[in-house]
């Protein structure tokens, strides 16, 4: 399945618009875990156990999009938008949300 954040795919046609499909990952905050990974990994401002754990939520949402758009009978999702959120008491969990439109190429 193409996956793209541009509206259209080069040198495909859109054939049908099959409707708009979203994916979502929410994650709690560990407050332990949080902290020594900050201590264990923070270098030069970076923390490699965060950045994993967005890359895996960023992974589960786009998956969740991409299945989506599979049972409607797409090939593929333009227009996709990925959004970052805090929720939660002392914006201790967060939410990755995936969002398209599922499209039949030719």
């Amino acid at each position: 399945m193409i996956v793209t954040t541009t509206p259209s795919v080069e040198g495909k046609t859109i054939s049908q618009y099959r409707g708009i499909v979203t994916g979502e990952a929410i994650l709690g905050a560990n407050l332990f875990k949080d902290f020594f990974a900050g201590i264990r990994d923070l270098v030069g401002g970076r923390s490699a156990a965060y950045e994993k754990v967005l890359s895996d939520a960023r992974k589960v949402a786009l998956d969740e999009l991409t299945e989506r758009a599979s049972e409607l009978g797409a090939n593929a999702v333009v227009g996709v938008d990925l959004d970052y959120e805090v929720l939660g008491q002392a914006n201790g969990m967060l939410m990755v949300s995936a969002s398209g439109t599922a499209v039949v190429l030719r």
